[in-house]
């Protein structure tokens, strides 16, 4: 996949098209940000660009000084997963990267490419790597091999040895905008307009989530996300509140479950919270998670000023991190719209 083809990250793949032109690239990087947004679809387009037979130049409207043609065969085997120069290195059945995956990488980098201009290693959720497999790699990344490029992925940078971190050139890589997300889902997934939209406004600006979450149960959960935001916003007493959270109760086979359906429902929670903020404070439509609810948060607002829209993402937000420590679903349920 050439730089063109990456959905967003506009600056960053600027950044590293002009630094492979001008012969500037550093040996070894850092991709860090959210899971799911296209940092490991990144590095696959710098080792195809470092390796493509016709580069292009100039490409996706001058933005880029040098782009990969995609087209040529170093660039259809990278993309298909077997050019012998572009390893990746992921976690194996323990969720780990062992010291021994390290130290064959170690290996093979110390031998010239086989058949491309650059070896590219991508270490893919680096942050498994178990801390003696840091201490292995930390040599090699001090004193690289001239014609191999490190690139460490992960979601978790800080949990990285600092000695790694520091040895890395650091990129940051933000969330997919939902429009973003949504036209992701269409076109490479398959997904309906509306269930893209739908998709996309839950999962935070990650493809990965998005696709992890089943559509149906994204379209169930904001149907009941908007319904408690009408009930709370029309009820002032506690018991009114209390009676929107019951009416969103959908009964799993087990907590787990329940709690997994609640997170669905409160990260919809937030996403229309936002769009409340973006249309209270008249800002360009176009910002809109959920541009096709606007006529109802519309509605809406007159019950949910600024600084009730801000308690309310406290509150959200809270809940959230007490499921994910195991909380009750229906305890947290009737706390969040107590609150809210």
């Amino acid at each position: 996949m050439p730089f063109r083809d990456i959905t967003g990250h506009v600056r960053t793949t600027a950044l590293l098209s002009r630094a492979v032109r001008q012969g500037t690239l550093p040996s070894s990087f850092l991709f860090a940000g959210p899971h799911g947004v296209g940092k490991r679809l990144t590095a696959q387009a710098l080792a195809e660009v470092l390796n493509c037979v016709a580069p292009v130049s100039g490409a996706a409207g001058a933005r880029l000084a040098v782009d990969a043609c995609g087209t040529c065969p170093p660039c259809r085997r990278i993309g298909r997963g077997t050019f012998p120069d572009v390893v990746v290195v992921e976690p194996g059945d323990t969720g780990a990267i062992s010291i021994e995956q390290v130290r064959e990488v170690i290996r093979a980098a110390g031998y010239r490419p086989f058949e491309g201009r650059r070896r590219v290693v991508v270490v893919d959720s680096a942050d498994a790597m178990m801390a003696a497999a840091q201490s292995a790699l930390l040599k090699t990344l001090e004193e690289p091999p001239p014609a191999t490029v490190f690139v460490l992925v992960s979601s978790t940078p800080d949990v990285l040895l600092p000695t790694v971190r520091s040895r890395c050139s650091r990129l940051r890589f933000g969330p997919l905008a939902p429009a973003e997300v949504a036209a992701l889902l269409e076109r490479r997934h398959g997904y309906s307009a509306a269930d893209a939209r739908a998709a996309a406004a839950e999962a935070g600006g990650s493809v990965a989530r998005a696709l992890a979450t089943g559509s149906a149960d994204v379209l169930a959960a904001r149907d009941a996300a908007c319904r408690v935001l009408e009930q709370v916003g029309r009820s002032r007493d506690a018991a009114g509140r209390l009676a929107a959270a019951r009416s969103l109760d959908a009964r799993r086979r087990t907590p787990a479950e329940e709690r997994a359906a609640l997170a669905i429902v409160l990260r919809v929670l937030l996403s229309l919270l936002r769009d409340l903020q973006v249309l209270g404070a008249r800002a360009d439509a176009g910002l809109l998670a959920n541009g096709d609810l606007r006529s109802d948060l519309e509605a809406m607002l007159p019950a949910w000023d600024g600084a009730r829209v801000e308690r309310a993402f406290v509150a959200v937000d809270r809940a959230l991190g007490a499921l994910d420590r195991n909380a009750s679903a229906k305890v947290v349920a009737d706390w969040v719209y107590v609150r809210i």
